[in-house]
């Protein structure tokens, strides 16, 4: 690629000698060729190191294909297994049975993963109380601020902040969104 880019400056170059350049114009060419090539050879270095990352991205994905079975894996294992044991091939049948087994362990573990993440998900409460009181301020949040820094500042309950402005995600608020105080 580069030499195309040389090559193309070059006949680009070829063009303009015919009509007579200023030496200004000559070192102005000059150096827009030097930052061309200087960009190309940052270009270059940034496609090896993308090419880098993702033969790494490609190795820890072949690494992590043989932790799980996939539904195919485990129908090819059980045909094996019916074909072994109409066959009477005893240790065949046995070798189908601890492939299965050991499939099956992979599934079960990639599963019970699953349910670990999903078990940590705290709840997202779908329904608010109306107990708030019904008069208050309205507040801007600033950065940095939370509900319980919110609460604190204008003595307001957390609980009645979340009920009156309907947080479904009480770490969700952002700067410059106006909340309603509920104040006693």
């Amino acid at each position: 690629m580069l030499k195309w880019l040389l090559l193309g400056l070059g006949l680009s170059v070829g063009a303009f000698a015919q009509a007579p350049l200023s030496q200004v114009e000559i070192a102005n060419m000059r150096e827009d060729m030097r930052g061309l090539v200087q960009r190309v050879g940052e270009l270059g270095l940034r496609i090896e190191q993308l090419e880098r990352q993702n033969a790494e991205l490609r190795e820890k994905t072949n690494a992590a294909m043989p932790a799980y079975a996939t539904l195919a894996q485990l129908n090819d294992a059980i045909i094996d297994l019916k074909h072994a044991i109409a066959a009477g091939d005893t240790a065949g049948a046995e070798r189908t049975s601890a492939q299965i087994k050991k499939l099956g362990e992979a599934t079960n573990a990639a599963i019970d993963s699953l349910a670990k993440g999903m078990a940590t998900r705290p709840t997202v409460p779908t329904t608010f109380s109306d107990t708030f009181p019904k008069e208050g301020v309205s507040y801007t949040v600033q950065k940095g601020d939370t509900l319980a820094v919110i609460a604190k500042k204008t003595g307001a309950r957390t609980q009645d902040i979340i009920n009156a402005n309907k947080i479904v995600d009480p770490s969700r608020i952002v700067a410059g969104q106006t909340l309603f105080i509920p104040i006693k």
